[in-house]
C-alpha cells in the first residue's frame, strides 16, 4: 500500500508540473518549434540517462516490431507540441488548455472505426455536452468581446488534441513494448521531425534571450518532459487506470488557476460554465462511480 501511496504522489506531482508548462511559455520568447525542439532533445537525453543510472536497457526487438508506428507517433507528438504552444500565444492559458483536454472527446468519437469500440449512450451525451461546452469557452457566443486571433488560439488548441488523440489511438494500436522504450522513441522520432521545420521555417537572427529564458526553456526540456514523464511512466503500472484518470484532471485545473493567479487571465462566467461541462462531462464518461472500483 506504501509503495502505492508513492505512485500515486508521483503521478499527482507529474500532472502539476504539466499544469505549469502553459506558463513557461508565455516567458520564453522562442518560436513554438524551437522549443518543442529543445523539449523532446532534452526529454530524451533526460530518460536515456535515467535508463543508464537505473540499469534499464532497450529491447529492441519491441522497437524493432512496432518502429513505423512509433515514428509516426512521435512525428505526430511533436507537432502536437507545436500547436499547442503556439495556441498559448494567440489566447489564454486556460482556454489553449481547455482546448487541448478535448482530446478524450476526439478519441472517443473515432474509437468506434480504429479501435472497434461502441460509442455508447453515455458516451455520446457527453460528447455533445463537451462540444457545448467547447462553444461557450471559445468565446464566440460573446460577440462583443470576440476576437479572431483568440478563435485561433482555440483552433490551434483543438488541432494540438487531435493530433495529441491520433497518438493516443496509435499506441493502443501498437504491440507490448516498455513505456520507457516507447517515450524515448517517440521524444527521438519528434526532435527528428521537427528539426528540419525549425531549420527551414524560423529566423535565427532575430532570437534574442536573456539568461532567465535560457534556464526555463532548460526546465521544460527537463522537468516538464524528462521529470515528468518519469514520475508519471515509472508509477502508473502501481495505480489503477481509473486512478490515473482522475489525477489527469489535475493538469487543467493547475493550469487555470496558475493563468489566474500569475498571468491575471481571468475566464468569464460563460468561460467558466463551459470549463465545467468540458471536464465534468470527460471526467464522468472516463471513471466508472461503481464503489467497489474506486480507490
Amino acid at each position: 500500500m506504501k509503495k502505492e501511496n508513492k505512485s500515486k504522489i508521483l503521478i499527482i506531482i507529474a500532472m502539476i508540473i504539466w499544469g505549469t508548462i502553459g506558463i513557461f511559455r508565455k516567458y520564453i520568447p522562442l518560436p513554438s518549434g524551437m522549443i518543442a525542439l529543445a523539449r523532446g532533445i532534452l526529454g530524451c537525453i533526460f530518460l536515456a540517462l535515467v535508463m543508464v543510472i537505473t540499469r534499464k536497457k532497450l529491447v529492441f526487438k519491441d522497437i524493432k516490431a512496432n518502429l513505423v508506428l512509433l515514428l509516426l507517433s512521435g512525428a505526430l507528438m511533436g507537432a502536437n507540441w507545436i500547436l499547442l504552444f503556439e495556441a498559448y500565444e494567440y489566447t489564454s492559458v486556460a482556454t489553449a488548455t481547455l482546448c487541448y483536454y478535448m482530446e478524450p472527446v476526439f478519441v472517443m468519437l473515432v474509437s468506434p472505426l480504429f479501435l472497434k469500440e461502441k460509442l455508447s449512450l453515455k458516451k455520446v451525451i457527453c460528447i455533445i455536452i463537451s462540444l457545448l461546452g467547447m462553444v461557450l469557452v471559445s468565446g464566440i457566443v460573446n460577440t462583443k468581446n470576440f476576437a479572431l486571433s483568440e478563435f485561433k488560439g482555440v483552433f490551434l488548441g483543438l488541432g494540438a488534441a487531435a493530433l495529441y488523440s491520433s497518438v493516443v489511438i496509435i499506441n493502443k494500436k501498437m504491440g507490448p513494448i516498455g513505456a520507457y522504450d516507447k517515450t524515448i522513441m517517440q521524444l527521438l522520432s519528434a526532435s527528428i521531425v521537427i528539426l528540419p521545420y525549425v531549420l527551414l521555417v524560423e529566423n535565427f537572427n532575430d532570437i534574442s534571450l536573456e539568461p532567465i529564458n535560457v534556464v526555463m526553456l532548460i526546465l521544460v526540456g527537463l522537468i516538464h518532459t524528462g521529470i515528468a514523464y518519469t514520475l508519471y511512466f515509472g508509477s502508473m503500472s502501481n495505480v489503477k487506470a481509473q486512478t490515473v484518470a482522475i489525477f489527469s484532471y489535475i493538469d487543467p485545473v493547475v493550469a487555470i488557476i496558475l493563468s489566474a493567479l500569475i498571468l491575471r487571465e481571468k475566464l468569464g462566467i460563460t468561460e467558466i460554465i463551459g470549463a465545467v461541462l468540458i471536464l465534468g462531462s470527460t471526467f464522468v464518461c472516463e471513471v466508472n462511480f461503481k464503489r467497489k472500483e474506486l480507490d
